[in-house]
């Protein structure tokens, strides 16, 4: 594979060209090669791999220093195959204590709406059986976060 440059590696991962700086100046990659008469950078396959599993984690919302951990782990293989897992289970554990928020939302605004829906529509029982829901509705948001 020939080297990339620095908007060829951020079409390919999404990741912005300051983003790309950044994570190079904090030492998460590289250095990155230098073309030797322009200067621009000049990104290997292993820095476009190391790039895709930063992509990944950072769109999952791994912070930059278990981004380095996670980097280092990877080069250490089986022997630090339990640190990457927690590392990973944390993460997921976040991921499903917001998807609860969402959904508590999500039902929170469903029962506000069929309340207005059937005020619209005129349908008083209808209405006392979304109102009859909502505090219970609005505790398990609140709840949530």
């Amino acid at each position: 594979m020939a080297t990339l440059t620095i908007q060829d590696v951020s079409r390919h991962s999404g990741l912005s060209e300051p983003t790309l700086r950044y994570y190079e100046a904090v030492g998460l990659i590289g250095p990155i090669q230098r073309d030797e008469r322009s200067g621009h950078r000049r990104y290997g396959p292993d820095d476009v791999d190391s790039i895709e599993v930063l992509t990944c984690l950072r769109a999952v919302g791994v912070g930059i220093e278990e981004m380095r951990s996670y980097l280092a782990n990877r080069t250490r293989g089986r022997s630090a195959a339990a640190e990457q897992r927690d590392l990973l289970l944390r993460h997921a554990e976040r991921i499903e204590a917001e998807i609860e928020a969402q959904r508590a939302r999500l039902g929170y605004l469903r029962v506000k709406a069929a309340m207005w829906d059937a005020r619209d529509r005129g349908d008083v029982e209808a209405e006392a059986e979304a109102n009859r829901l909502l505090p219970e509705v609005a505790t398990r948001m609140i709840a949530a976060g």
